[in-house]
């Protein structure tokens, strides 16, 4: 197919190909905080609360980008300023990380009140058709504000 990577893979499993490309918890809460949290700068994931040494966040940027998950772009109004956005591969994500979400939710102990959570595992169509809104229509608003979900 087009667009695919052309290097060595371990093995030709769709799972294995699909953790070297995303196998660290820093490129999923990169990607989880583009798609919910609408952030965009690297200062925004840096201070996203994570701990995320700023020479490990530029290296999984490069490799989300590389990778073709999100791409960069100068700021509209300040030029010094790099924002990035999910590419199209990058937002058809968006149901893995509603899947893990969820999954963490009933199974870990979380922050996330259980009622948001159910409510999200009913409405997973709609969450992520509003994902998806918001990324074609280039919507800054995030999904998740201070702890609160915005949901359609």
């Amino acid at each position: 197919m087009s667009g695919k990577r052309r290097s060595k893979h371990r093995s030709g499993c769709p799972v294995s190909i699909s953790l070297e490309v995303l196998g660290d918890r820093w490129s999923l809460l990169i990607i989880r905080d583009l798609m919910v949290r609408g952030f965009r700068t690297f200062r925004e994931f840096q201070q996203s609360g994570e701990g995320i040494a700023s020479n490990i966040l530029a290296d999984r940027l490069r490799k989300l980008e590389k990778s073709g998950i999100i791409t960069s772009e100068q700021g509209e109004t300040d030029k010094r300023t790099v924002n990035y956005r999910l590419t199209e591969k990058g937002i058809d994500l968006a149901p893995v990380l509603l899947e893990l979400l969820i999954w963490g939710a009933r199974h870990e102990e979380t922050g996330a009140p259980c009622a948001i959570i159910e409510s999200m595992a009913r409405n997973r169509e709609a969450i992520l058709a509003e994902v998806r809104r918001r990324w074609r229509e280039r919507d800054p608003r995030p999904l998740q504000v201070n702890g609160q979900w915005q949901l359609p």
